[in-house]
């Protein structure tokens, strides 16, 4: 087991998702200082391609960090990274779909297609020399086998994270595990997690996931989301504090 946890709070872009939650752009840059103070790893800010006003939040909150390293997502294609570059941000963060589900019926595309739009826009931000990370959508409800495939291929690129996305909320402790062991088994990649709750099993998941050799955890504070939320921040240090060592500055004094 792996004892050095990382985690990548996503408030400020899957938490603001939440029904009936909308922040200013005042609120985002103070709950993202809160993350920052207390030594969060890594905060993902937000999505630029939204526009002027996300951006806006984002280069704020660029300016005041001190601690935290910050990341923005994107969708798979490149106008969206050419206005992710506009906030100069520490990662930029590109989301893929991996499941035939959202690559056929969703997208009406093919693998091949993902394969070539991801080695464009992987290769695109790196030219750039920025730090990439690729966000497996999905993921749970992929061939296992593709991932790996995918996993392989980002790994020959240079990146050296993916986020193993829950994204439909359907996993179990067990089935967690053998996901996480058999990509680390196959490649030698950094593993993100990203739990949803739609079955109350976020925390457990992840926490499964950290067992299990995944180093970085994404969480929201008070678990909010898309739909039935994420991990809760605030819950997964409390109960793994004991099991990992955590990069967390004082949140974790202060729940």
């Amino acid at each position: 087991m792996n004892n050095n946890i990382f985690i990548v709070d996503t408030t400020l872009r899957d938490g603001e998702q939440s029904p009936d939650i909308a922040f200013s752009l005042k609120k985002k840059i103070a709950i993202a200082k809160i993350m920052d103070n207390n030594k969060i790893y890594q905060i993902e800010a937000g999505i630029p391609a939204m526009g002027e006003i996300e951006k806006r939040c984002i280069y704020k909150i660029m300016e005041q960090k001190k601690n935290s390293l910050i990341s923005v997502w994107n969708r798979l294609n490149k106008q969206d990274l050419i206005d992710s570059i506009d906030c100069n941000p520490d990662i930029i963060h590109i989301s893929i779909p991996v499941s035939d589900i959202q690559i056929y019926s969703k997208l009406k595309k093919d693998r091949k297609w993902v394969v070539n739009k991801v080695r464009e826009c992987v290769n695109f931000v790196k030219d750039k020399d920025y730090e990439v990370t690729v966000g497996f959508e999905d993921a749970s409800r992929a061939d296992i086998n593709f991932i790996i495939h995918m996993a392989k291929i980002l790994k020959d690129l240079g990146v050296n994270r993916i986020r193993y996305a829950d994204t439909v909320g359907v996993l179990i402790p067990s089935t967690t595990r053998t996901a996480i062991t058999n990509i680390l088994e196959n490649v030698p990649i950094d593993i993100e997690m990203h739990a949803h709750n739609d079955f109350g099993m976020a925390l457990a998941n992840s926490i499964e996931a950290a067992k299990s050799g995944a180093r970085f955890i994404d969480c929201t504070m008070n678990g909010i989301g898309e739909r039935a939320g994420n991990c809760n921040l605030q819950e997964f240090i409390r109960v793994s504090s004991r099991l990992f060592n955590i990069n967390d500055g004082a949140l974790k004094n202060s729940i």
